[in-house]
């Protein structure tokens, strides 16, 4: 094995232990001495590849975000720019599910971000999962610009306004409802979406 070879297999490594961990407990801390005894490396090799935590929580989301959507709508041209960005957005829903498994994932986001002491510690992991977000429709939109669906331009209020709709929505699958979740949320996704492609 090669000095490069065994570089790479390092930080595959960590990064494979501290998806592990994430996927154990969504809000596990990612302490360096955790994630190099997990990944079985030295917490100097950890620091080698990562030499901030925001930046191995940065990689780690940037992995997961990966996982979970491997094959983005956004590249399906076959189908209209507005359709991919909604299809893109419906995704990052998916995963909290509806009724009870809404709840679930609120309560675990309350009980880390909210009713907690917000430490810098609790600051800095919510900061990095806003970031993976944010990162994320970035690049839808980014993919979008570069069609000519939108202007190439600065997307910072574009994408605050879709997190900002998505944090909504996802609220709402969390709360009792006598019309379909769903359809109800299908039409506010259109009406984002149509908002900033018009902008």
């Amino acid at each position: 094995m090669t000095q490069g070879e065994e570089t790479t297999g390092s930080r595959e490594k960590i990064l494979a232990a501290a998806a592990a961990m994430l996927a154990e407990d969504v809000m596990a801390r990612l302490s360096v001495r955790a994630v190099a005894a997990r990944a079985g490396v030295s917490t100097g090799s950890l620091r080698f590849h990562f030499p901030t935590q925001r930046e191995l929580k940065d990689a780690v989301l940037s992995r997961i975000y990966t996982q979970v959507f491997p094959d983005s709508p956004i590249h399906d041209r076959s189908l209209p720019a507005r359709d991919r960005l909604v299809s893109c957005l419906r995704q990052v829903l998916a995963p909290a599910g509806v009724g009870a498994r809404a709840r679930a994932a609120w309560t675990l986001a309350y009980q880390a971000f909210i009713a907690s002491e917000p430490t810098e510690q609790v600051r800095a992991e919510y900061l990095a999962v806003e970031r993976g977000g944010w990162q994320r429709v970035e690049y839808w939109l980014s993919v979008l610009a570069d069609e000519g669906a939108l202007p190439k331009e600065d997307h910072a209020r574009r994408i605050k306004f879709l997190l900002t709709v998505l944090n909504g929505l996802s609220i709402e699958r969390a709360l009792p409802a006598e019309d379909s979740i769903l359809e109800t949320e299908t039409e506010t996704l259109y009406l984002a979406v149509d908002s900033v492609l018009r902008s």
